[in-house]
């Protein structure tokens, strides 16, 4: 072992929290073993960059007119590699083991061709210490296919190695990192209206569209690496290097990374490296055979199985581990151009109990002790700060419900070097607040604690609703607010009951404030943003394997009378009220501000008024009362006027608050002096303030209303309570919107432009 001599005598995170400093032997002792792994890869593997390069020495790949193959197994006792090319008959393809247990083999080219033709199945045979011979499909395998004709058929792998007029080339560059992300979350398969498996290449033209015209600029893939069961969600992975054939091959993945970046859509992939399928037969668990840790990918006995998820644990600290993990967030990465990561399970990885039946409190004493998983952690700091020297633009996410300090700082100061955390608390006090609380005793505080409580010199992705609050089992928050009724009720060629009111009304409400308080980002599922109804259920034994709730109903927002879509023609309240929300933080940026001071939490009147960036916001969760001249705080003085209203008719709204009117400042108390002033802000303006509504108002800057008067509509971005839809032919203006009766123009959505001229606002 070379260790490194150099004592870390004082971390940077001291400086942000003083109280880590109590647990300076905690991070000495971990920042030395990443020194130590990282110093020893650079020795032995001439650096990390080289050592993530793994996919291009094993597995199969052609070199110099050879096509070799090489395979980790050191418990083997024998090896062949069999497949179609040989008649699946390995006595002629036998393989040798070095020192380190890689077993390869060389296999000339045959007049000129590989030897292993693309797209042909192969196997790895070997004996293991019992004697007996198995078949596994390659570890490193690119592609593995099954006979669908049969249930449950067990997977192929594939060879796949196209010639070059077949290979995808991409021709669109990444798009450049956002201040924020706003991410929309999405499962390939289900993104379809009809009860099947779709294909990537049917997301890329058919969903990516609807996409960008919300106003997303990040779309999170799920499900992407190789799963036997297709129930798992994508989580119980098989093979790693291998794109989920059921979407596909993997040029088709690649045609949909580069649809998206054509677009302006940055994508993520949600990645599993937290554990490992249990199937024996397809995934990377058939090479456990009963040998010792040191010889495995996982650890061996209870340490390497997770009881509730019923899957295989990695060894962290092991060599090839690293190299098989760290290589494959590479290969994604470059072969794909994936611009970052979710990772999925952060929790399970930090901790040896992976937070099962775990409360946290946020005790320091509960992140840094003996339950720590040092080797995961030094896992993932060699993984963070590979991908950000790979691509310094990556976005990378971790899912931690834990909390634990500095997870989301760099390295090199002594964090783990995420980017961002999911705030994973706020869904959860959303499902509690529906299903257990009427709206009258929900508390204001509570919710501001909820969506404030988290680090701030840490990032966050805020929340109501993923793929979680979705599943068999739960329910959306539009089909927890209006439940049956979303059934009959929401045609809008009959009035809207006081259900369907209250869901429409609540559901653009909960996504607002938690988009605007909850975090340095955003995130929804797909189809949420219209108020999808039902659950989602995949096709398994309990259903009969039904596809029914594993798909997407667009044909709801995509329906002229229905309430999902309204007059004007090809408004849809939902829907649309998600593309202004989004629209407005790409015109104001205050998801990147660090400027967020919430000035009122009124218990008795149900009302919230916040500040974030340059915008105030007005939330009033009373059930029914509206407030004339309510008083709202702000800092600077000036004129304000409605950026965004909930209450607008074509979100659903009445139509109650003005967007023509001058809202303008009066100071509050002393200068400088914080506690004369009204609600510790120096200035205040007076709103109408209708129940269950939303309103977000910006100052006025004279010089820039100038600059735009008379071209705003060409800016292409924002609403202040008027709204364009952009169309390209058949033009229909009425009042203050404009849309199209072209058929395909609702598919497409809409994008909302700021109106700030006289003129045009009238």
């Amino acid at each position: 072992m070379v260790t490194v001599v150099e004592e870390v005598d004082h971390l940077p995170i001291y400086d942000l929290d003083p109280k880590l400093e109590e647990f300076k032997d905690h991070f000495n002792y971990r920042i030395k073993r990443y020194l130590d792994q990282k110093c020893l890869i650079e020795k032995h593997e001439g650096g990390l960059e080289e050592f993530s390069k793994g996919y291009l020495k094993f597995g199969i790949n052609t070199v110099d007119g050879a096509t070799i193959y090489r395979e980790w197994a050191p418990a083997a006792q024998e090896a062949q590699l069999i497949g179609e090319f040989n008649n699946w008959n390995g006595a002629k393809h036998k393989m040798e083991k070095d020192k380190f247990g890689i077993w390869s083999i060389k296999i000339s080219h045959v007049n000129g061709k590989p030897a292993i033709p693309h797209n042909s199945k192969v196997k790895f045979r070997f004996r293991h210490g019992g004697g007996a011979w198995v078949d596994r499909i390659p570890a490193w395998i690119r592609y593995a296919t099954f006979d669908a004709s049969k249930f449950g058929a067990p997977y192929d792998g594939v060879h796949w190695d196209p010639p070059a007029c077949e290979r995808y080339v991409f021709k669109h560059p990444r798009p450049p990192k956002p201040d924020a992300p706003r991410i929309y979350e999405a499962h390939v398969g289900m993104s379809g209206e009809e009860p099947e498996v779709r294909t990537y290449r049917e997301f890329a033209d058919n969903v990516l569209p609807r996409i960008r015209a919300n106003n997303y600029n990040t779309v999170q893939l799920m499900a992407i690496m190789e799963h036997s069961y297709y129930a798992s969600f994508g989580y119980h992975v098989t093979n790693f290097f291998a794109v989920s054939s059921r979407s596909g091959t993997p040029e088709d993945l690649k045609y949909l990374v580069d649809k998206a970046h054509s677009l302006g859509l940055r994508v993520l992939m949600d990645v599993v490296h937290s554990h490992a399928s249990n199937n024996v037969t397809d995934g990377l668990n058939g090479y456990d055979v009963g040998q010792n840790t040191h010889e495995s990918y996982f650890h061996t006995g209870d340490r390497g199985y997770h009881k509730l998820w019923d899957s295989r644990l990695f060894n962290y600290a092991n060599w090839e581990v690293l190299r098989f993990l760290l290589s494959n967030l590479r290969y994604w990465m470059d072969e794909f151009m994936f611009d970052g990561f979710r990772f999925d399970g952060v929790t399970s990885m930090l901790y040896h109990h992976h937070g099962i039946n775990k409360g946290f409190t946020g005790n320091y004493k509960e992140y840094f002790s003996l339950d720590t998983d040092v080797d995961a952690i030094v896992y993932m700091m060699l993984a963070n700060h590979l991908m950000h020297k790979l691509l310094p633009e990556a976005t990378i996410v971790a899912e931690d419900v834990s909390g634990m300090p500095v997870l989301c700082r760099p390295v090199d100061e002594g964090g783990v070097g995420f980017d961002f955390r999911l705030a994973m608390a706020i869904p959860d006090r959303w499902i509690d607040y529906l299903k257990n609380k009427e709206d009258r005793k929900w508390s204001m505080s509570e919710i501001v604690q909820t969506l404030t409580n988290r680090r701030y010199t840490e990032k966050c992705i805020a929340y109501a609703e993923s793929h979680d609050q979705s599943i068999v089992g739960d329910k959306t928050i539009a089909f927890l607010l209006m439940d049956k009724e979303m059934y009959t009720g929401m045609s809008d060629l009959q009035p809207a009951s006081p259900t369907i009111n209250r869901g429409i009304a609540l559901q653009k409400m909960i996504h607002f404030i938690t988009m605007a308080l909850g975090g340095d980002g955003y995130l929804n599922f797909m189809g949420n943003e219209f108020g999808h109804p039902e659950w989602i259920d995949f096709p398994r034994e309990g259903n009969n394997w039904s596809y029914d709730k594993c798909r997407r109903q667009w044909s709801l927002v995509d329906t002229d009378h229905l309430r999902y879509k309204v007059v004007p023609k090809y408004i849809n309240y939902m829907n649309a009220f998600d593309q202004a929300m989004n629209a407005l933080e790409e015109e104001f940026s205050f998801l990147s501000s660090s400027k967020q001071i919430v000035s009122d939490m009124n218990e008795k009147d149900k009302v919230i008024v916040f500040e974030r960036g340059d915008l105030v916001f007005v939330f009033n969760f009373h059930p029914n009362k509206t407030y004339k001249g309510y008083k709202v705080g702000c800092d600077l003085p000036g004129k304000y006027r409605v950026a965004l209203d909930s209450d607008a008719l074509v979100f659903g709204g009445h139509g109650r608050v003005g967007h023509d009117v001058d809202h303008f400042t009066s100071p509050e108390g002393m200068p400088g002096v914080p506690e004369t002033n009204f609600n510790n802000r120096p200035n205040s303006f007076k709103v109408l303030s209708p129940p269950r509504t939303c309103v977000a108002y910006y100052r006025v800057d004279e010089d820039r209303e100038e600059l735009r008067r008379g071209g705003a509509v060409a800016s292409g971005k924002i609403v202040t309570g008027y709204i364009d839809v952009e169309a390209t032919s058949g033009e229909t203006i009425s009042g203050g919107w404009k849309g199209s009766e072209k058929d395909d123009c609702g598919k497409k959505g809409m994008k909302f432009v700021f109106r700030s001229s006289d003129e045009d606002c009238k």
